[in-house]
């Protein structure tokens, strides 16, 4: 491989690597708080505030299945490693650190603002 160029098939292998622990992570149930008794508003509350993580972060969680999957998309496509912004190279770099970053560093920093 030369230097400064994307890897593919390393790529692919993180990408369905990623995909597989999402779909592993997005399948575990979120857990109902229980019957709650009369003067237990701590655990109640603290109960709702886990469940709302949860739900939190499984909704990071489908977004990040997104993001894996249109990679993988752009890797069948031959479109793997362009900005979907600006239509620039994504640095292999970048794409090493996030393999499914849809955006140049550039386009993500100004998306940042």
């Amino acid at each position: 491989m030369v230097p400064g160029e994307i890897d593919r098939a390393a790529a692919r292998a993180r990408l369905v690597a990623e995909r597989r622990r999402l779909l592993e992570e997005l399948g575990e149930p979120i857990e109902n708080p229980g019957q709650m008794t009369y003067g237990s508003q701590a655990a109640a509350a603290s109960q709702v505030f886990e469940q709302q993580r949860d739900l939190a972060l499984r909704e990071r969680s489908r977004t990040e299945l997104g993001r894996v999957e249109a990679a993988l998309r752009a890797l069948d496509d031959g479109t793997y490693g362009t900005c979907v912004s600006c239509g620039k190279s994504i640095a292999p770099e970048r794409l090493e650190a996030i393999p499914w970053a849809p955006t140049c560093i550039d386009c993500a920093r100004k998306a940042g603002r």
